[in-house]
């Protein structure tokens, strides 16, 4: 239990921080609703048990190689940078208050991928993930389970968060007009570039 709690600590820690994936979590509940932020936030999920289990099991060891991290920096950045150009050019609809209506399954498969690549081409995710296996292989008490639970803890806690700021975001959409949106999309898109060029920007001078 000791190891559990750990890692809703650690998974607190995490939630709090604010980055590309928090603000596109926000802007697709209040677009899409509850049911497609929910599709997103399982495929960040996904892409951070990937991490972990790559990380758990060595991927540590390529970071040593600067081109693999280059190459993670550049293909982030510039996917990032999509990101941002796509929500700066996509125009205000008007949409439904209500949360009821269905999402259709082509739209929730698109919110999944679009989750699980937004995380996992953030190489910042990729170091976050390789200090914590750091931390566990450091912690010589840890068994199997322990670290089992250790992650558990991080990972539950990280899905938990985003889906209560998905449903935050869903109550608050009733307030947000078609003008209000046109104008989210553009904060959000500059905040996705400025994003990918923070990334280019210390990929190269790294």
């Amino acid at each position: 239990m000791g190891a559990w709690l750990e890692g809703v600590s650690m998974g607190l820690l995490l939630s709090a921080m604010i980055g590309p994936v928090f603000f596109t979590l926000i802007q697709s509940s209040l677009e899409h609703g509850f049911r497609y932020a929910m599709a997103l936030a399982f495929g960040i999920l996904i892409s951070d048990t990937v991490y972990v289990l790559l990380t758990y099991f060595g991927i540590s060891l390529l970071v040593k190689f600067p081109s693999f991290e280059q190459t993670l920096g550049y293909g982030g950045g510039l996917i990032l940078i999509g990101f941002g150009i796509g929500s700066l050019v996509k125009q205000a609809k008007a949409r439904p208050n209500s949360g009821g209506f269905p999402v259709a399954k082509g739209r929730k498969k698109t919110a999944f991928l679009k989750g699980f690549s937004i995380n996992g081409i953030n190489p910042f995710v990729l170091l976050f993930w390789i200090s914590i296996a750091s931390l566990v292989g450091s912690k010589k008490s840890f068994t199997t389970s322990s670290v089992m639970l250790y992650y558990s803890g991080i990972l539950g806690t990280v899905f938990l968060i985003d889906l209560l700021k998905a449903y935050i975001a869903k109550k608050l959409s009733r307030f947000i007009t078609p003008q209000i949106t046109f104008y989210m999309n553009k904060a959000v898109g500059i905040i996705l570039i400025a994003f990918g060029l923070r990334m280019l920007y210390f990929t190269w001078f790294s």
